[in-house]
């Protein structure tokens, strides 16, 4: 398995980036993907997940009505979309998948497969 994430860089407050994560070894279909990120100094959170039980999306309360997670099943490759980017969205974002999971999690250590992380930076 493996997750190589593409898309980051630099970017003013209030633009737009697209974030991609080409997956290999599995298919996206019938399993949890998502991304997490991680700001200088603090913990690795999630910020987006589609759900290996039903494909529907979640959201970390932080991005809701701005970033948009969707996937490929053809290209096998999974997208977060970010509107309206804020400093304090600034980190490295990783790709995240699971071949066991039921559902989603929050939480970092439910997940097998990371991809090698990616910069955003947003300034003001």
């Amino acid at each position: 398995v493996q997750l190589v994430e593409s898309g980051g860089g630099l970017v003013q407050a209030g633009g737009s980036l697209k974030l991609s994560c080409a997956a290999s070894g599995f298919n996206l279909d019938g399993n949890a993907i998502g991304w997490f990120r991680q700001a200088p100094g603090k913990t690795r959170d999630g910020v987006s997940f589609i759900s290996s039980s039903d494909g529907s999306s979640v959201y970390a309360t932080a991005v809701k009505g701005r970033f948009t997670i969707s996937r490929d099943l053809a290209k096998n490759t999974v997208y977060l979309e970010m509107n309206n980017l804020q400093p304090e969205d600034t980190g490295v974002y990783y790709c995240v998948a699971d071949l066991q999971m039921l559902g989603y999690s929050f939480y970092t250590g439910a997940w097998t497969y990371w991809g090698q992380g990616i910069q955003v930076t947003v300034s003001s």
